[in-house]
């Protein structure tokens, strides 16, 4: 008796950890069928307006902001700390609120397009820093592509608009790397005009898009 009950014990948790497993799977597809809402646009504008007060202090006070190539990027970097951590407190509290349940799944998904990116320009960033400083003036205009590759594969989730921003990324990433070749410096506004013109259009079209949600509804 006891060896049938935990036989029957068994099977029936081996059911269970199935159906959990299968309810996951479904929850992660509906997720990525989804549009995902996390991104709030006011806080969008904010980190392009940041970029563009970036690009004007290193323009302004180079000697400050600019005196040499790391220093020019470590400022870029700190921008892009504080922009991830703004955009990500918001993303977290706003999937929470309009997703609900599937705030998880959909955070997940969200977090696993622009992943590959992000770890990409973190890691040539860290190469070239270290090894090959001479090389530095690249990564503005790899960043952007970079940043474009990201919002493409995130289309899925995001409004259609989107696009027309990641298009704007690449082909401002590949007219970067272009100019900055000519005389491999950094320039501030080579930072401070595509991020700053590309997260206010994305702000604009992720407005657009809730609005239109919202008078659906």
């Amino acid at each position: 008796m006891y060896f049938a009950i935990q036989s029957y014990n068994g099977v029936y948790m081996g059911d269970l950890d199935k159906a959990l497993a299968d309810l996951g799977d479904i929850r992660s597809r509906l997720a990525a069928g989804d549009m995902f809402c996390g991104f709030g646009p006011a806080v969008i504008a904010m980190t392009g307006g940041l970029a563009i007060v970036t690009a004007l202090a290193q323009a302004s006070l180079p000697h400050v902001f600019a005196p040499d190539d790391k220093t020019f990027l470590l400022c870029w970097i700190i921008v892009a700390i504080v922009s991830i951590g703004l955009v990500g407190t918001e993303m977290i509290a706003r999937t929470r609120r309009l997703h609900g349940g599937m705030a998880d799944a959909m955070l997940f998904n969200a977090v696993e397009y622009f992943f590959p990116a992000g770890l990409a320009g973190t890691a040539i960033a860290a190469v070239l820093y270290q090894f090959a400083p001479e090389a530095l003036w690249s990564l503005p205009g790899l960043w952007q592509i970079l940043v474009a590759v990201g919002l493409f594969a995130a289309t899925r989730i995001l409004p259609r608009t989107i696009n027309i921003v990641a298009a704007w990324y690449f082909l401002a990433g590949v007219t970067v790397l272009i100019l900055s070749a000519q005389g491999q410096v950094l320039m501030p506004w080579a930072m401070g005009l595509p991020f700053g013109v590309g997260q206010l259009l994305m702000a604009a079209f992720l407005k657009a898009a809730h609005d239109e949600g919202d008078d659906e509804h």
